[in-house]
């Protein structure tokens, strides 16, 4: 069964027939606990701290500082359910949180919340294969909630970096700013998966025209696969982005806009990417195809050299196998040899001329 048809039967076991809002964790089996992390943060001063209890999540919604609340693990839906409570956020809005099949997707809940769900991509080098990861963003005044799963990496560890660093302009800016960081980060990551991806291929493209294999054929309807996983995390964050960057959000300034519209304009270069690999797959399909023509043909063409060389030879063998009585060669002293002789001549006429044609 493929992940697309676990993932709908275990939506449908989970979720279906239940009223919207309803709060249902649909995803892989958790037994690791939510870990919560509050940051709060200005040009001048930086906190972290880990959240022991929950009414710890409490905003303060202070023009003082950005808050940023990163919650690391969505299967325990009565942590997740109270921090939706403390930020006032919509039922359905944390309906799709608990989705971990929800396709990427951005919406406005009035002017105090923008809700983005995002795929984070990271390609795994023992199982060879991209791995996907939901990722939900909330952007609210002066504060931004992540909610993500638990994986084995930190998905926001650069940002972290960052911030503690005081690197560049994440802390001198406002919450819209740390909501396109994010969003950053996560598109930048696409680049490095294409990447992975990309060398994937041209090795085995390599391989194919020098040795062409059997299993060659299943590598490439796996990273056909693979393509079409960041495809469709990638697809629907152009209308996305090129909807938030031509309307105007009470939630983001301006100038936080122009960064958005490079966001925009990264997504475009990613999916262009995806169609010139999705291109060279098919090349490398018809190179393999080709390859295991041509071996055929070379296998044939030695084939038939052989035969049209046996042909005269199993004629020759025909007529002095005939039991006639009257066969003055079958009772020549040296009828043998002389037969013998001429087969041997007839193999190396035959052979020069096939050299001659360049058949062999």
């Amino acid at each position: 069964m493929s992940k697309s048809h676990k993932k709908l039967n275990n939506y449908i076991t989970k979720k279906a027939f239940t009223s919207p809002g309803t709060l249902v964790y649909v995803g892989k089996e958790v037994v690791e606990s939510t870990k919560i992390t509050l940051v709060e943060f200005n040009e001048e001063t930086y906190q972290e701290r880990p959240i022991k209890h929950l009414n710890e999540c409490r905003p303060a919604f202070t023009d003082k500082h950005v808050t940023w609340l990163d919650v690391d693990g969505i299967h325990d839906v009565s942590v997740v359910a109270a921090i939706g409570k403390q930020y006032n956020l919509h039922p359905l809005l944390m309906e799709d949180v608990l989705n971990t099949g929800q396709k990427p997707k951005l919406e406005h809940f009035g002017e105090n919340h923008l809700f983005t769900v995002l795929k984070m991509l990271q390609f795994n080098p023992e199982l060879n294969q991209i791995e996907a990861e939901h990722v939900s963003l909330v952007l609210g005044q002066n504060y931004v909630i992540t909610f993500q799963e638990i994986h084995k990496s930190d998905v926001f560890a650069p940002i972290f970096a960052r911030l503690k660093a005081s690197i560049g302009k994440t802390r001198k800016g406002r919450a819209d700013y740390l909501y396109y960081s994010f969003c950053d980060l996560i598109v930048d990551n696409y680049f490095i998966v294409l990447e992975k991806l990309g060398e994937k291929l041209e090795d085995l493209e390599i391989k194919i025209i020098e040795e062409p294999n059997s299993s060659d054929q299943n590598l490439l309807y796996r990273f056909k696969r693979e393509l079409m996983t960041v495809r469709k995390a990638t697809l629907p964050l152009r209308d996305m982005f090129g909807t938030l960057v031509r309307e105007e959000s009470p939630l983001i300034q301006p100038n936080t806009n122009i960064y958005l519209r490079d966001v925009y304009d990264h997504i475009i270069q990613i999916l262009d990417t995806i169609e010139t690999y999705r291109e060279m797959i098919e090349n490398i399909q018809n190179i393999y195809l080709t390859s295991l023509s041509n071996k055929m043909n070379s296998v044939m063409k030695t084939l038939t050299v052989f035969t049209a060389i046996f042909m005269p030879l199993s004629f020759i063998a025909g007529i002095y196998g005939m039991n006639f009585d009257n066969m003055p060669e079958l009772h020549h002293h040296y009828g043998y040899f002389y037969t013998l002789g001429a087969m041997i001549a007839v193999t190396f006429v035959l052979w020069i001329y096939f050299k001659w044609k360049k058949y062999v």
